[in-house]
């Protein structure tokens, strides 16, 4: 036996199992403090594994200067004094820190610089539970104002209804107009290991929609690795809205590290005479270069356009269409020369492959001869084949486009192509059947003869996400739909949404895969986003726009249209109910009255916190789908705690 190769063996066994241990060590792998990843819970549940209660105390010390992160809102909370008096912040320090003056007043959702520690404001120390750290702030309850609210609507995060329960007596409900209650907020105090590492201070960092911990490490400048290992995260863990991050800081926070992100100015034209670094003795290669390219360019267009007019000279006058189950042929009208018409299928051939392709006597056949009784709306029909129901639709034009679409994607939310037609000249798509009809005839033309619950309207919310979710992200190439809203999206039996038709769907794949420019602009008015309109720009910001305004017309059952007759924009709808002494009031006349108040009042002011964030006139503002599945996610576990309770006490 070869006792030094057995050496060397044995020796590499001990160094792999010796650095698996190393590894594994609690000491180095715990986490400085767990992050809460999901705030947004029923107020019921109570989940200390989650750190819903606060941040647990490992410091070195039990209390410490702290810093947290707010985000302005008009007109409650955006100035000095109304965000100091909201967080028990001294005035002064909170205008140092942020670098303006006392009387400042911040536009919507500016992030602002909260000093914590100081001889006038509460420190971050340990709980008198003794397991957490907090700040705690007095606050002054205002009319329909619960625990769920204050922590995720007012404070964005900075506290959760679990952890204000636990600080007093009183249940939400029982919450008064006026009554002060202490509200704990998120903090924390460096352990030792960070303090050995020269972290002198800790900050609470708000979250929220869009946000990454690589974006969040390029703007406050603290490394990736450190913000991971102080909230005890993996690189590949999503971080979510309303929830707060540590950001471990060896100096105090300044004003620049929480300044907005400019956004990149366009690059400088380069001209074709001198490109950069280049001398302009050269100038006249690139003339000569110019010139050549411009002349093949003409020679290409002028190609083009013979082809094009030569072919339509070939083409018999007045030709007739007819389908002949897989194959298109045309005939001239004097029968004198058939020939195989292959130019409709050219473009679908691969699909013919995968989809049933029926023939005409089969749709007649199924639909009674297109009997009125079968009629659905506009072009559409109901079928039946084999005592399955399907929905039939005509079209007249190309639909190559939108067969390719439906072809590829493949999802429960959206709505599924089973078949293709083609006879005199029509197409006929064959899909799923959705008994319970377009959503439009649930919110909007029910005459209170259609009725959704709440929790219904939240799980067509969450299922329309999440089909959008999938053509952004999951999809290949991703798609933008264009045309979201209550009429393209269809209930079925079990009133899940299926969004329905995309004949405006369009690739997202543009200039770095976010957005692409048209001139063509198509789609419903007040469906569609500003920057659609005024540029023609495309992107996955367009449908989540659209999406917000969905959620708009779902809660209010009246189309947008007439929201805007009130108002000529849609903030003014949404500011009353969000900011006003009486929003509880505004609230309810602005909810679809067939709930008659059966809806929980802070998920229903979350609600719209969420489409005013979706609707916001820069893209660049708005959540994308996939965090607004998970708001979603939470909001409709919380609507079912809620439905639980109202059941059990009736």
């Amino acid at each position: 036996m070869d006792y030094d190769y057995v050496h060397h063996y044995y020796f590499k066994v001990i160094y792999v199992i010796s650095t698996v241990l190393l590894l594994s060590s609690p000491a180095l792998i715990k986490a400085q403090q767990p992050c809460i990843r999901n705030s947004i819970t029923p107020c019921d549940v109570s989940d200390n594994s989650t750190t819903n209660l606060g941040y647990i105390f490992n410091g070195i010390t039990p209390t410490c200067q702290a810093y947290l992160t707010f985000r302005s809102q008009p007109p409650l909370y955006n100035s000095i004094s109304t965000i100091s008096n909201l967080l028990s912040a001294d005035p002064s320090q909170l205008a140092q820190l942020n670098s303006v003056s006392e009387d400042e007043t911040f536009v919507q959702d500016k992030m602002v610089l909260v000093p914590s520690g100081s001889a006038t404001a509460v420190n971050c120390s340990r709980s008198t539970s003794g397991q957490y750290y907090q700040a705690s702030i007095s606050y002054v309850v205002r009319p329909n104002d619960g625990f769920f609210v204050i922590a995720n609507n007012t404070l964005e995060g900075l506290s959760t209804c679990q952890a204000i329960q636990a600080q007093n007596s009183v249940s939400s409900n029982e919450l008064d107009v006026g009554m002060r209650i202490e509200v704990p907020l998120r903090c924390s105090c460096p352990t030792k290991s960070q303090s050995d590492a020269g972290i002198k201070y800790l900050l609470s960092y708000l979250v929220t929609f869009g946000e990454s911990v690589d974006s969040i490490s390029d703007r406050i400048g603290v490394e990736t690795s450190r913000i991971l290992e102080a909230n005890g995260l993996l690189t590949e863990d999503t971080i979510y809205p309303f929830t707060t991050l540590l950001i471990p800081l060896q100096n105090p926070p300044t004003s620049s590290q929480v300044k907005e992100p400019a956004t990149p100015p366009p690059p400088p034209p380069i001209s074709p005479l001198t490109p950069p670094g280049k001398s302009s003795s050269k100038a006249w290669i690139y003339v000569v270069a110019g010139v050549i390219g411009g002349l093949v360019l003409l020679l290409i267009i002028g190609a083009i356009i013979f082809c094009v007019f030569f072919r339509k000279s070939k083409k018999k006058i007045d030709p007739v269409i007819v389908s002949d189950s897989y194959k298109a042929r045309e005939k001239s009208t004097d029968k004198k020369l058939e020939v195989e018409y292959s130019d409709f299928f050219d473009s679908v051939s691969s699909i013919a492959e995968s989809l049933k392709v029926y023939k005409f006597e089969e749709l007649q056949s199924a639909t009674q001869n297109f009997s009125p009784s079968c009629w659905i709306k506009g072009s559409v029909y109901r079928g039946t084949f084999n005592g399955d129901l399907a929905a039939i639709k005509k079209i007249n034009g190309d639909v190559s486009k939108e067969i390719s679409i439906l072809n590829k994607i493949n999802h429960f939310n959206l709505i599924r192509l089973s078949g293709v037609c083609f006879n005199n000249g029509d197409w006929y798509l064959v899909y799923e059947y959705a008994v319970n009809g377009p959503l439009t005839e649930w919110i909007i033309n029910n005459n209170n003869q259609k009725l959704l619950t709440w929790t219904q309207r939240i799980q067509i919310a969450l299922d329309v996400a999440t089909g959008l979710n999938y053509l952004h992200s999951y999809a290949f190439p991703p798609y933008v739909h264009k045309d979201i809203k209550s009429d393209t999206i269809l209930l079925d039996g079990d009133y899940r949404a299926k969004i329905f038709n995309f004949d405006l769907a369009r690739s997202a794949d543009g200039e770095g895969g976010q957005f692409v420019l048209t001139r063509h602009i198509v789609g419903t008015k007040g469906h569609m986003a500003p920057e659609y309109l005024e540029n023609g720009m495309i992107s996955t910001k367009l449908d989540v726009y659209s999406f917000g305004i969905l959620m708009l017309e779902m809660l209010t059952g009246k189309e947008v249209a007439s929201l805007y007759e009130v108002e000529t924009d849609l903030s003014d709808v949404l500011g009353p109910i969000l900011n006003e002494g009486n929003g509880k009031d505004n609230l309810s006349n602005f909810i679809d009255l067939s709930l008659q108040g059966n809806y929980p009042a802070d998920i229903a002011l979350f609600m719209v916190r969420l489409i005013v964030n979706c609707i916001k006139t820069d893209p660049s503002g708005r959540p994308d789908m996939n965090e607004i599945v998970h708001s979603l996610l939470r909001i409709l576990k919380t609507s079912f705690s809620w439905e639980r309770s109202i059941s059990i006490s009736e």
